[in-house]
């Protein structure tokens, strides 16, 4: 006889997976803030095992959707090599001064929660701004993209310092700049631009962390069980329930979740 006892305590992992990733689905956004303070205030995750995980998990799903928009020329790869330029400099710094300086655990917990604290209502904000700043934008792809490169690598060494710590920023936030910063472009692109970007990102983060002992493979796994389906199902039915009120709840639900960390 099969002992199946070890797959009962995954299942809701694997829920939460699942229901995260049709969020994704169904609005492009909303991963890493919504799995990283899930785990930690679910189900007892630590903040560094959380991230980490998080952050892999990302690198991930998110290959897949950059493959996608690559084939479909919606990746406007300048913007991305300028967003990488600044991003995974400063993400490998801040993992080498995780590792080398003499940073106890309880205070990078500390510091990875008051990120948190900050990152969930700005992706908030931006998730619900988003609609609003692309709205005007052209439906053709053939138009004159400004470089922009000096405010374009500065935000990348701020997402990627946030991403770092938090896994928070990658989506909404990332994708909401890129509108202020490129108004012009196409609204898939970028998205498209976005998701490329955190690919590379994430999967250095996650890297990083996995080197520090903070990614826990079975997590890991039962996540992509449910997030891989969840993403797939949410994606077939995106345009079903309008985003205007997928939008405002999941906002909501990111503020109450930075609320519940800081009081945690």
């Amino acid at each position: 006889m099969v002992d199946l006892s070890w797959v009962a305590p995954l299942l809701p992992l694997v829920a939460a997976g699942f229901g995260v990733g049709m969020l994704v689905g169904l609005t492009g956004v909303g991963g890493g803030a919504l799995m990283t303070p899930l785990l930690i205030s679910s189900f007892g995750v630590s903040p560094q095992v959380a991230v980490g995980t998080d952050l892999l998990y990302a690198s991930i799903t998110k290959t897949a959707g950059s493959w996608r928009h690559h084939v479909s020329r919606h990746v406007e790869w300048p913007i991305v090599l300028r967003l990488a330029a600044g991003s995974l400099p400063a993400a490998a710094g801040l993992l080498a001064a995780i590792t080398f300086l003499p940073i106890d655990t309880v205070k990078l917990a500390h510091w990875i929660r008051m990120g948190l604290v900050g990152a969930l209502p700005l992706s908030a904000l931006a998730i619900v701004l988003y609609p609003w700043l692309t709205r005007s934008s052209p439906p053709e792809d053939h138009v004159i993209v400004p470089h922009r490169t000096p405010p374009t690598v500065l935000f990348g060494v701020i997402l990627g310092l946030l991403v770092t710590l938090t896994s928070v920023g990658a989506g909404a936030i990332g994708v909401t700049v890129l509108a202020m910063l490129y108004p012009m472009l196409p609204a898939k692109r970028l998205v498209g631009s976005d998701i490329a970007h955190a690919v590379p990102l994430t999967l250095i983060g996650g890297l990083g962390h996995l080197g520090l002992g903070n990614v826990d493979s079975g997590l890991l796994l039962a996540l992509l069980c449910g997030s891989i389906p969840g993403i797939l199902i949410g994606a077939r039915l995106a345009g079903i329930v309008p985003e205007w009120l997928l939008r405002p709840i999941l906002a909501i639900t990111l503020c109450y979740a930075a609320y519940a960390m800081f009081n945690k």
